[in-house]
């Protein structure tokens, strides 16, 4: 199996991804990851809700949004499983805020334990890096900020919506006015 990154957004498929996208006899992905690499697909696919990815045939090409190892699909990859990375969003937020990726601190709240999540955070934070945060929707961007507050710690919060899409949006506010989310797509990055 292939677990191909077919990026954040609109445009941002790499040469490995289409020629993995283009070669193969079916593929398996979310609506949106279909949508993403549309253009370059020639074979059947399916729209797959059950992540763990057991039941899929050796020969499948699994599209994943962002980069596979990023809070991706890439976690499922089995022993021979080839992993083609794709352009994420902390790639893309990095650089539209113009930040060092070497001076983040990635953290995933998503579906994961939120207390961890929000230790990790704190701890982050508190050892100097910025913190590249992809929230859940039970603990956004208020949430986030509610946190910081009670740790005592003053930051700026920006938020990054959909970007690569031409609607994309990045505002940014701090611990105490924090911006606000319009949209289910977007993460956080927080920052002195």
């Amino acid at each position: 199996m292939k677990i191909v990154g077919v990026g954040a957004g609109p445009n941002l498929l790499t040469g490995e991804a289409i020629s993995a996208i283009e070669n193969a006899t079916v593929i398996f992905g979310s609506k949106r990851a279909i949508e993403l690499a549309k253009e370059h697909i020639r074979c059947k696919t399916w729209e797959i809700t059950d992540y763990t990815l057991d039941s899929l045939p050796k020969e499948a090409v699994v599209l994943s949004t962002g980069d596979p190892m990023l809070s991706g699909l890439g976690k499922f990859a089995r022993t021979g499983d080839e992993v083609i990375p794709g352009i994420s969003s902390m790639q893309i937020a990095c650089s539209r805020l113009h930040l060092d990726i070497s001076s983040i601190s990635i953290i995933t709240a998503h579906s994961r334990d939120l207390n961890a999540a929000k230790k990790r955070l704190v701890t982050g934070l508190r050892s100097g890096k910025k913190v590249f945060f992809i929230p859940d929707p039970a603990f956004g961007v208020n949430e986030l900020a509610g946190l910081l507050k009670s740790e005592c710690l003053t930051r700026n919060i920006s938020v990054c919506e959909r970007l690569a899409y031409t609607d994309e949006r990045i505002v940014t506010g701090s611990t105490e006015k924090p911006p606000a989310a319009e949209s289910d797509l977007y993460c956080i990055v927080i920052s002195s």
